[in-house]
């Protein structure tokens, strides 16, 4: 059996699992039954914002070197490690606008060497660590000092990865498509109140407004930053568990809507191509959602740094998880961090 109709057509089942991987990772791309692949590039693709030089000025400073896989047997190309930045807050972004300089969500989105695992890995924004040229701060001071080139540079001398691509995404746009799908379920660790609503220990049914009132608490959580993250991970994973699930995928004409807001909330660096980003969803048809692992950074504990309450991170812990993102096999040693792992997830 192939993986197209005889009419020519990309089978649904592969579109789905495409579809879904991007989205987890927040670059969605995809391919539309009997569309031309210039036309997808340029719908889609041409939807998603650039951001300009952001690696050029990191051509002359040390950098890590590229991922090298332990097992090159299983390799269909090269790792591909993503940046991606967000804002988690209640306050509408411009068109063509960025986050903010706030940086509320940063993660490390790795796609594996093989195309058939990715890690999403978590690094609370109030990190207390070594900005280049700045000293120490919270791991968000410095996209306000210098965007995302400083950002990067800042990731990279803490974690030793080699950063391949940046992603910025906005929350609020992605918000937007929760109430074209009647909403999405997640789960709450412990109850707590944010703005007019309380959201209930257990499962809870979340419209658009609801979900921007989720994802942006900030205070009252018990694990303060450390749960925010928590709460960014688990509304990803469940409004594109949903949107990738559903009846979407029978109307072209939702398809189309739903991938267009998607992709109008993401914006990337400029040496992504169209082109590019179709390669690499093509090269994702055969990742499933349970291939991709969401992680965060490993914390010693929580403080205060002047007046500015601070996350410590583990170095120890945090340097093996970091190794394993270079050697990419985080996968496979995933139990290691089991901690470190979501716990607000549907069982």
């Amino acid at each position: 059996m192939t993986d197209r109709e005889p009419d020519g057509h990309i089978r649904p089942a592969r579109l789905r699992r495409t579809l879904l991987a991007l989205g987890v990772l927040g670059l969605v791309l995809a391919t539309v039954a009997g569309g031309g692949l210039w036309f997808l590039a340029s719908r889609y693709g041409g939807n998603v914002d650039r951001v300009g030089d952001v690696f050029a000025d990191l051509a002359d400073t040390p950098r890590p070197a590229a991922s090298s896989p332990t097992d090159t047997t299983a390799a269909v190309s090269d790792p591909i490690t993503f940046l991606l930045v967000g804002s988690d807050t209640r306050e509408a972004i411009a068109s063509g606008d960025l986050p903010d300089a706030r940086s509320d969500a940063i993660m490390i989105a790795r796609i594996s060497a093989d195309r058939q695992h990715a890690q999403v890995v978590s690094i609370p924004r109030d990190s207390w660590v070594d900005i280049p040229g700045h000293g120490k701060d919270k791991i968000n001071a410095a996209y306000a000092f210098g965007g995302p080139t400083l950002l990067i540079q800042t990731v990279e001398q803490l974690t030793g990865v080699r950063v391949d691509h940046y992603a910025a995404i906005d929350f609020d746009g992605l918000i937007q498509v929760t109430d074209d799908l009647g909403g999405v379920d997640v789960v709450v660790q412990d109850t707590t109140s944010n703005g007019p609503y309380t959201f209930t220990a257990g499962w809870n049914h979340l419209d658009g407004d609801q979900a921007r009132w989720y994802v942006g608490q900030r205070y009252d959580l018990a694990g303060g930053d450390f749960d925010r993250v928590k709460r960014q991970q688990n509304y990803l994973r469940a409004m594109f568990g949903k949107l990738f699930s559903q009846d979407v995928f029978s109307s072209p004409t939702q398809l189309d809507a739903a991938l267009r807001a998607v992709t109008g909330a993401i914006a990337v660096d400029d040496e992504l191509s169209n082109g590019d980003l179709l390669s690499i969803a093509h090269s994702l048809h055969g990742l499933d959602p349970g291939d991709v692992e969401y992680f965060t950074a490993p914390v010693l504990g929580t403080g205060t740094e002047g007046s500015a309450s601070v996350v410590y991170l583990d170095a120890t812990a945090g340097a093996r998880m970091w190794g394993y993102l270079q050697t990419d096999s985080l996968g496979q040693n995933a139990d290691e961090f089991a901690g470190e792992a979501l716990s607000e997830t549907p069982n």
